[in-house]
């Protein structure tokens, strides 16, 4: 079962995506783009840009160099509409607080750039799985993408469990789905480049990572639609966020 062209395998690979077209489409009818306009715009997008690599992929016409040069184009903006989601997720999470942002934004921009040049290190010492350049050079720039998106997902959420920000349901929901999927691909794609797999084992890793994303759907789908419990209201006051004091403080010293 766990072989390419399985069953199994035509349904991770489509049934991800169609529940992705299907909670854009939900999305769209309870407006929740008008909060999430990036997010909406990349379950889209995404979406439909698999289903045309599944249906290439299973098209005999299609050659494989054709197949790899559209896999290069979905990579490419998917990997764009990845960074501008994190960016959404950043300013859902801060813009509540100005001053915090401002400085917040100059960190992860410049964490951004620490990531970019590690990740073009790891893909320069990175070994060749392929004896073709177009496929080493997929695996090397997803590569890349996986651990920028990593290492941004992991900045916020330290920021958010540091400040102990809640409240922030889908927000949460959007980045914990994009982290479980950018962490299962990275320990698999370790695990390919150094443990020297046979090529009769690499569909397991593939399976792997179709069932991270899947699981990243269904984590969505339960953190945009699914309504929170109302939360207990407490007679006595909670204390002030840390998060609302700093920010007052950096209001200051920015405006005396």
């Amino acid at each position: 079962m766990l072989q390419a062209h399985s069953i199994l395998w035509h349904y991770l690979w489509v049934a991800p995506n169609i529940l992705l077209l299907v909670l854009g489409f939900l999305s769209w009818q309870r407006r929740l783009y008008t909060d999430y306009p990036v997010f909406f715009a990349f379950a889209v997008i995404s979406a439909i840009e698999q289903l045309i690599a599944y249906a290439a992929d299973v098209m005999p016409s299609v050659t494989p160099h054709t197949w790899w040069l559209i896999f290069w184009a979905c990579l490419v903006v998917e990997g764009l509409l990845k960074f501008a989601l994190i960016g959404e997720i950043f300013a859902h999470a801060f813009d509540p607080y100005p001053s915090i942002a401002k400085h917040g934004k100059i960190l992860i921009r410049s964490f951004g750039i620490f990531l970019v040049f590690t990740a073009s290190i790891a893909a320069s010492r990175a070994p060749q799985d392929s004896l073709f350049g177009i496929v080493n050079g997929a695996h090397l720039l997803q590569q890349a993408i996986y651990l920028i998106e990593s290492g941004l997902l992991v900045f916020i959420f330290a920021f958010l469990k540091y400040f102990r920000l809640s409240g922030m349901r889908a927000t949460f929901g959007i980045a914990l789905g994009l982290a479980v999927s950018a962490c299962v691909h990275l320990a698999t794609w370790a695990v390919a480049a150094n443990s020297g797999l046979p090529a009769s084992k690499r569909p397991v890793l593939d399976f792997l990572n179709m069932l991270a994303y899947h699981a990243c759907v269904l984590i969505w789908f339960y953190y945009l639609l699914v309504p929170a419990k109302a939360a207990t209201k407490s007679a006595v006051p909670l204390p002030e966020n840390d998060l609302d004091l700093l920010n007052r403080e950096l209001e200051r010293l920015v405006h005396p």
